[in-house]
């Protein structure tokens, strides 16, 4: 399959999302909202790390050290009362309705150089499809970098799989298990990580690949449904980054979206979503509607 990638399209965000679902890319240079954004995250960043520059402070630090000060950090952006208000005028600047819009929290992301950290708190994704840790097939990602990024420190792509089946161990994942059991486990993950997560169990061809190289504060948005990775880094420098999610409701509610060719996992991240507008719950009939499709194998 070949992957468009649309720069600053001025479409309406319906046709934005049918491209997205059938497996096209969007980027978006930084606006007004995410400048904010980001800088309001670049001051939480620079709070943590005192005189060291982030970029280059694992040259200078202790991996559990590192560890432990994003052990600290990542869970105080998610949580900060200030996300809540930055991530609506974000969306709604991309031309989203923020009455039938939901979004989940933000991650502050990192992937560190030359395998400095790569485990836990810092992971390092393999290939992976966000739908086989049972996201919704109407899922659209936001990845927004902190800084500026390079070729060697972004994600990719793999294009070719979004239609393919690739033989994965979702079935084996079951989302309120994970966030039970595993999610708050990621920071005493340092020099390895053994939590089970859903990879692929064949052999993938990285090549060839899409990357795509926003500047900071830029937008990258794209299907829960594409295969990616993290970029291995070899550019020296850390990379910060910010991603979250949203779902339409009228797309939640008519199961519309990208077409589920491998993900078998139980559960769905429904309840994380709530809406821009007044900061609404998803309703629940539609998790359990979700959750009951996944057990009868139906996405």
């Amino acid at each position: 399959m070949m992957t468009a990638v649309f720069s600053d399209s001025a479409v309406t965000d319906e046709t934005r999302r049918t491209l997205l679902f059938q497996g096209e890319v969007f980027v978006y240079a930084a606006s007004p909202a995410t400048t904010e954004l980001i800088k309001f995250t670049r001051e939480l960043i620079s709070e943590a790390f005192g005189d060291l520059d982030p970029e280059t402070a694992q040259h200078e630090m202790p991996v559990e050290d590192f560890a432990k000060l994003l052990a600290d950090l990542k869970p105080r952006f998610i949580h900060h009362p200030r996300c809540k208000e930055l991530l609506p005028a974000v969306i709604e600047e991309r031309g989203c309705d923020l009455g039938q819009t939901y979004f989940d929290v933000p991650r502050l992301r990192t992937s560190t150089s030359n395998d400095y950290l790569v485990s836990g708190i810092s992971y390092a994704f393999h290939p992976h499809r966000d739908c086989w840790y049972s996201a919704p097939f109407s899922q659209v990602n936001w990845w927004i970098p902190v800084y500026d990024v390079v070729p060697e420190n972004v994600m990719a792509f793999h294009p070719r799989y979004f239609d393919q089946p690739v033989r994965n161990g979702s079935a084996g994942y079951d989302y309120a298990e994970w966030n039970r059991t595993s999610r708050v486990s990621a920071a005493s993950h340092v020099r390895s990580d053994t939590r089970v997560q859903p990879r692929p169990e064949e052999p993938i061809e990285l090549e060839p690949q899409v990357r795509v190289v926003p500047e900071a504060g830029g937008t990258l948005m794209f299907s829960g449904a594409q295969l990616h990775s993290t970029v291995p880094n070899t550019s020296g420098r850390t990379r910060f980054s910010i991603d979250f999610r949203t779902v339409h409701l009228a797309d939640v509610r008519a199961h519309r979206g990208a077409p589920n060719v491998d993900a078998e996992c139980t559960g769905t991240t429904l309840r994380d979503f709530v809406r821009c507008n007044d900061l609404a719950a998803m309703p629940e009939e539609l998790a359990l509607d979700y959750e009951a499709r996944a057990l009868a194998g139906v996405s």
